[in-house]
């Protein structure tokens, strides 16, 4: 394939923001014309919220009430308002007739396909010899290839009317009797497309053998644009967000306040990958890193802002780069008999691991070992529990608590730990904990559920604006 071309990343809020987009990010009139890249999207924002579940609140979508409830339609219902919706995105973005009625039939195509199969499925497993476990993960994928088909198709007629010979590449295996690997499915779906000439919109979700929500879950569009880069040798990946990656959130601590970070290393995502800011998805990093790709995150309505390249390695002083920070609960197993007695560390962690729970830091000592994780009550709960199951005389502690953490290179150098304990309190903010490793990329300082935001500015006034 041809070299010399970039592989960028949309996300959903961005990409419903896609008719702002035309005259920007995929203008004809951009240096060097709109050709030379291949475009990864999401599905709009909040579709896969309703296809799936919400990602922050849990609430069910069409996925969710299928698998709670297999004998009931709510999962039809939920699919009817989902496809509603999805049409008031491509009516909203498409002004000629002649392409909303080609976005519609796609879609209508598409969802009524859907439906037909998991009828079908709740019909047979009706029965007792078949289990509808054994086909959850297959269905969330296909509702899922279903929220992202659609956007690539409307950002395809978009392109198209406006004169761009813009190419959909649907990787969502619809209607395809084949189950090849990753690798695969990529290569076939790009060979022939001239990136010179042609833009492809490709879905990020893509079915293959490997099942990517398997491993990745959501995160599987930031694994595929990776992979993309990587199989294709792009000399650049770009996410482009609805913000620059910054020094902290603008509305926490002031937007005159946060700065943009503008180069970095993939020490320091993988640390904010590992707290919620999802500057690139952690195996995503991974894959762009072993493949000696940069990776730049880009503010997509700033176009002419070159954002932040983040690079395999990076010279330079030490400094804090970013101050952030989420609730957690902190789960505390308490064990007088734990001194001395291997085991116990292993035991949390198969809970933990078995319902999917998140861990952001862990701390310990002689006996008793804390876990903050980001999880829902539900989760937690089931963790207790399997923790209660294997030791019995345990006292088991979940509290929430906020974890702000200053990220960046060289922390211990410049005494980051002692500084911000010094901002917190002068600040009237009580210390709870201070976490740091002596490789100096993060201090993880902890502070009350509710003083998060206070905590977060105080620490950047002192580590980053101070500096």
């Amino acid at each position: 394939m041809t070299t010399g071309h970039t592989v960028e990343k949309i996300g959903g809020t961005s990409i419903s923001r896609a008719d702002e987009l035309m005259a920007t990010l995929f203008s004809a009139n951009r240096e060097g014309g709109p050709y030379g890249r291949v475009f990864v999207v999401s599905a709009f924002g909040g579709i896969t919220d309703l296809l799936l579940e919400n990602k922050k609140s849990g609430e069910p979508g069409v996925y969710g009430h299928f698998a709670s409830a297999e004998a009931d339609m709510r999962w039809s219902e939920a699919l009817d308002r989902t496809a509603a919706r999805m049409v008031e995105e491509h009516t909203r973005l498409l002004d000629h007739e002649g392409d909303q009625k080609e976005a519609g039939d796609f879609l209508r195509e598409r969802v009524e396909g859907a439906r037909s199969c998991l009828i079908d499925l709740q019909r047979l497993t009706s029965y007792g010899h078949f289990r509808l476990g054994n086909q959850l993960l297959t269905i969330r994928e296909l509702l899922s290839g279903l929220g992202e088909a659609h956007s690539a198709k409307v950002v395809t007629l978009m392109l198209n009317r406006r004169g761009v010979v813009a190419r959909m590449v649907d990787l969502s295996g619809w209607r395809d009797d084949r189950h090849p690997d990753l690798r695969t499915r990529l290569t076939d779906a790009l060979s022939g497309i001239d990136f010179a000439r042609e833009l492809p919109i490709v879905t990020g979700y893509a079915q293959c053998s490997e099942g990517l929500m398997r491993e990745f879950d959501r995160g599987y569009s930031e694994v595929t644009f990776a992979h993309i880069a990587a199989l294709t040798g792009a000399r650049e990946a770009v996410i482009h967000k609805e913000f620059h990656l910054s020094s902290a959130d603008p509305k926490i601590v002031g937007t005159g306040k946060a700065t943009k970070i503008g180069r970095t290393d993939y020490d320091v995502a993988d640390q904010l990958s590992n707290l919620g800011m999802e500057a690139v998805h952690p195996s995503a990093a991974k894959i762009l890193r072993q493949a000696g790709i940069p990776l730049r995150v880009a503010n997509a309505f700033d176009v002419g802002d070159p954002g932040t390249v983040i690079l395999s390695d990076v010279e330079a002083p030490p400094r804090v780069e970013m101050v952030t920070g989420l609730v957690v609960a902190a789960l505390s197993v308490h064990e007088p008999d734990m001194v001395g007695v291997k085991g116990y560390d292993a035991a949390i962690l198969d809970a933990l691991t078995q319902n999917d729970v998140w861990i952001v830091s862990k701390a310990s000592n002689a006996n008793t070992i804390t876990h903050y994780v980001d999880a829902q009550l539900k989760a937690l709960r089931a963790v207790e529990r399997a923790i209660e199951a294997r030791h019995a005389n345990a006292e088991i502690d979940i509290r929430k608590i906020a974890l702000v953490s200053a990220v960046g290179r060289g922390l211990l150098d410049i005494e980051v730990p002692a500084r911000g304990l010094q901002a917190l309190a002068g600040a009237g903010i009580e210390s709870l904990g201070v976490h740091a490793i002596a490789r100096g990329v993060d201090v993880q300082f902890l502070v009350p559920e509710d003083r998060l935001n206070d905590a977060i500015s105080a620490l950047h006034a002192a580590l980053v604006e101070a500096a």
